[in-house]
């Protein structure tokens, strides 16, 4: 099955429900609404970082470990993307 951007984003959701430890439901949030201010720590981002690893077979590059890339949905498919080509 080929992966388009909407399961993709769907995938990501799934994690940050898991993983994301947010105050506010996954699916429901705007693509760019901060995750941050949705209650996620520094802490379940790295959780969440380490799902999508395992989840897509990539490896975020130090480079990527900040918090702008984990800032909200749209930021983090934006990152999967360039990982995975």
């Amino acid at each position: 099955m080929t992966e388009t951007p909407a399961t993709r984003t769907a995938t990501i959701r799934r994690i940050l429900s898991e993983h994301g430890r947010l105050s506010t439901d996954a699916t429901t949030l705007d693509e760019s609404a901060d995750l941050h201010q949705a209650g996620m720590t520094s802490h379940a981002s790295v959780n969440v970082m380490l799902a999508l690893e395992g989840e897509f077979d990539i490896e975020f590059p130090d480079a990527m470990l900040t918090r702008a890339v984990f800032s909200s949905i749209a930021a983090i498919r934006t990152a999967v993307d360039s990982l995975t080509g």
